[in-house]
């Protein structure tokens, strides 16, 4: 599984910014990262929540030098347009980044919508199985709390595999352990999850 580390990340920080590849989201950074052959100037990028889709566009400003423009879906029409001639203009790349396929961008003004069905889009999936087991393993040990080798691997068989429910998943065991004192055992994790409604829970 291959990483990205922004170059800009001060030594002290911790790996939040850096940006784990795997087939769930490999086209996408191919796309990106090959902004140089791109049929316009701009490009769109979905992902779920925590998907790294931010982070995958600071990746892009720094290898491009273009524009980024996050949470699109959300922005004013009338700057969306102006921000596209403009890249169009000056063949400076701009990506524009949304949690949903453009497709699915209420957009009300003709000529943005004909823009956005017009321009390459790629898309952050849900993680995969190797993306799972690294996303677990990296919160985990960024969390603090010590668990046993084999609990990210327990976790991977028995939660949903969505970024929010890892980071869920992981910030409420690593609570658990950091009130009760204790190891984060597989017990411990089922303790916790059936607890907190992280049903059901496969049994052994």
């Amino acid at each position: 599984m291959r990483q990205i580390s922004l170059p800009f990340d001060r030594p002290d920080r911790a790996s939040g910014d850096d940006f784990l590849v795997s087939e769930a989201n490999r086209i996408a950074v191919r796309h990106l990262e090959n902004w140089r052959n791109w049929p316009l100037a701009v490009s769109v990028l979905s992902g779920p929540p925590l998907s790294g889709r931010s982070t995958l566009g600071r990746h892009f400003a720094a290898l491009s030098g273009g524009s980024v423009i996050d949470d699109a879906r959300g922005q004013d029409e009338q700057s969306l347009f102006n921000a596209w001639n403009e890249a169009q203009t000056a063949r400076r790349p701009l990506l524009m980044i949304g949690d949903r396929p453009p497709a699915q961008w209420p957009v009300a003004l003709p000529d943005l919508r004909s823009r956005l069905a017009a321009a390459p889009h790629v898309a952050l999936e849900q993680p995969d199985e190797a993306l799972a087991h690294a996303l677990i393993e990296r919160s985990l040990a960024s969390a603090g709390a010590s668990y046993a080798a084999d609990l990210p691997e327990w976790l991977l068989r028995r939660i949903e595999r969505s970024y929010a429910v890892i980071a869920a998943v992981t910030r409420l065991l690593d609570e658990a352990a950091l009130s009760s004192g204790r190891k984060i055992s597989v017990a411990m994790a089922k303790e916790a999850l059936q607890g907190a409604g992280f049903l059901p829970i496969i049994p052994d």
